[in-house]
């Protein structure tokens, strides 16, 4: 499984819908997306890749409170084995009303 799979199960178990396009009728209330920000080789002594190292930003868009989303979504990552290497509040958005919260997490596969 890659990490855009995991994140998109998991944003789903956590009921928010995960948007990756323009919407085409009214933007849901609350939502995730899913931007992908690096994918590297963790090199060891002979520098033959062992793992793949990928991390992604969870984009959060929520209308109202967005820290009940924030909280189940860390809570999310962190019981699926993810590393959080930021969280940040970016703006509310104000011709929208959305609050837009960034998540950053990476997850290291073992090269097979």
């Amino acid at each position: 499984m890659s990490l855009l799979e995991e994140l998109n199960s998991l944003i789903g178990v956590c009921n928010l819908p995960v948007e990756t396009g323009v919407f085409s009728g009214t933007a849901p209330d609350a939502y995730v997306v899913i931007t992908p920000l690096s994918d590297t080789f963790g090199a060891f002594a002979d520098n033959r890749p062992q793992a793949d190292v990928q991390e992604a930003r969870l984009s959060l868009y929520s209308k109202g409170n967005y820290i009940k989303h924030k909280n189940t979504i860390v809570r999310a990552l962190l019981g699926a084995d993810f590393t959080i290497t930021d969280r940040r509040y970016i703006e509310r958005e104000d011709d929208t009303g959305y609050h837009h919260y960034a998540v950053d997490a990476a997850k290291t596969y073992e090269m097979e």
